[in-house]
C-alpha cells in the first residue's frame, strides 16, 4: 500500500495521545489528504482536536462521533476508507479489572466489528494498535487485546480474494501518553515524594512520535499476518524517580493487581515464529511462510527460546538520558525538582 494524498484514512479511537500525534503527522506530511476520519465516541474531545486541527483548513478531514461497538456506525463510517488504524480500547488496567465486561466489548467487539467493517467496505489495510500487556497476560486488558490480536491476525484467513491485510502493532509504554508514569511523577514531584510500586520495575519505553512511524511503516511494508514489535531501549522506575525528581521521598506502595515486575513483547513461545530485522522484530502464525517474510524484510529468524524482556533489554535509559526525552516529546523547559 502507498500512503499518499489519495489516501483515506480512518483512526478509531482518534482523540487519545496515539490519534491526535497520527493526525498532526498524516496533516503535515499530505495537508491536502482526500480524507481522514477521526472517529471517537467523545463530542468534547473532537470538539477541543477541531479547534487546532480544523475541517475549514484541512478539507480532507472530517470527525465522526460512534463507538467502535457500534457495528452499524462504524461501517458506515468505513465507507470509501481504504486505511483503517485501529487505536480505541479501553486500556486502563484497575478499571479493566473492575469492569471486564465494558473492557471486554470494546477491546474483543470492537476488534471483530473493525474486521466486519474493512471485510464489508473494500479496505485494504488494517492496522491495529496492541500492548506489551498482551504477552503471557496476567490482567484483564492484556487478556483481551491478546485476544483482539489474534483476531486481527486470523482475519487474514478470511478475506477471501480481496486485496486486504490486517497487521498488528505492539510497543511498550508510550512516554507522556494519558495515565502514564512520566507525567503522573512530574506531578507527583511537587508534593516532595513519589509512590513507587517495586524499586526493581523495569518498563519498555517509546515516543508517541515513534509509535506513530512505526504504524505508517507497517502501512506502507506489511505483508499481513504479522505482529510487528520495535527495538526500543528500558528504564527502571528508579531511574525515572532520579530524572524527575532526585532526592523526593519514595514511598513503597506494592505492585498493583495486574501488574508485573517486568513487561514484555515477544515470550519465549513466540520465539519459534519470530524473525528479526533491523529496527523490528515481526512474530508470525505458526502455519505462515516464513521464507516469503525473510525474504521480503530482509530477516532473519531469532534463536529458540529468545524472549524480550523489559527486564534483561540490552539498551536502558538512564536518568540523564530520561531528562533529554522529557525535554524532547513532553516539556522543553523541563528541570529536575529538587
Amino acid at each position: 500500500m502507498i500512503l499518499n494524498e489519495n489516501s483515506s484514512i480512518l483512526v478509531t479511537g482518534g482523540t487519545g495521545s496515539f490519534g491526535k500525534e497520527f493526525t498532526r503527522t498524516i496533516l503535515s506530511m499530505y495537508p491536502n489528504i482526500r480524507r481522514l476520519v477521526i472517529y471517537s465516541r467523545d463530542e468534547l474531545k473532537q470538539f477541543e482536536m477541531s479547534q487546532v486541527y480544523s475541517s475549514d483548513q484541512y478539507k480532507g478531514l472530517r470527525y465522526f462521533i460512534g463507538d467502535v461497538r457500534d457495528k452499524a456506525r462504524l461501517a458506515r463510517a468505513c465507507e470509501g476508507i481504504d486505511i483503517i488504524v485501529h487505536a480505541a480500547a479501553l486500556k486502563q488496567v484497575p478499571a479493566a479489572e473492575y469492569n471486564p465486561d465494558e473492557c471486554i466489548k470494546t477491546n474483543i467487539g470492537g476488534a471483530e466489528n473493525i474486521i466486519d467493517a474493512a471485510l464489508h467496505n473494500n479496505v485494504k489495510v488494517v492496522v491495529a494498535l496492541s500492548t506489551d500487556k498482551a504477552a503471557a497476560p496476567i490482567n484483564l486488558y492484556g487478556a483481551t487485546k491478546l485476544v483482539s490480536d489474534k483476531l486481527f491476525i486470523a482475519a487474514n484467513n478470511i478475506k477471501g480474494k480481496r486485496d486486504l491485510r490486517f497487521s498488528v502493532v505492539r510497543y511498550g509504554n508510550v512516554m507522556g501518553s494519558r495515565g502514564s508514569v512520566i507525567p503522573f511523577f512530574m506531578n507527583k514531584a511537587r508534593e516532595g515524594e513519589l509512590p513507587i510500586t517495586h524499586r526493581e520495575m523495569t518498563r519498555f519505553n517509546i515516543s508517541l512520535q515513534e509509535g506513530v512511524e512505526m504504524v505508517l511503516w507497517a502501512i506502507q511494508h506489511g505483508l499481513g499476518r504479522e505482529i510487528f514489535v520495535p527495538k526500543i531501549p528500558s528504564y527502571r522506575i528508579l531511574d525515572v524517580a532520579e530524572a524527575i525528581a532526585p532526592g523526593a521521598r519514595l514511598v513503597d506502595i506494592g505492585i498493583r493487581p495486574g501488574e508485573k515486575l517486568h513487561e514484555e513483547m515477544i515470550t519465549e513461545s513466540d520465539s519459534y515464529n519470530t524473525i528479526e530485522f533491523d529496527r523490528y522484530y515481526a512474530i508470525l502464525p505458526s502455519d505462515a511462510q516464513k521464507e516469503v517474510y525473510l525474504q521480503h524484510y530482509d530477516a532473519r529468524p531469532v534463536s529458540p527460546g529468545f524472549k524480550y524482556n523489559s527486564g534483561t533489554n540490552s539498551e536502558w535509559l538512564d536518568a540523564q538520558a530520561l531528562r533529554t526525552l522529557i525535554r524532547e516529546h513532553l516539556d522543553p523547559g523541563f528541570n529536575p525538582i529538587v
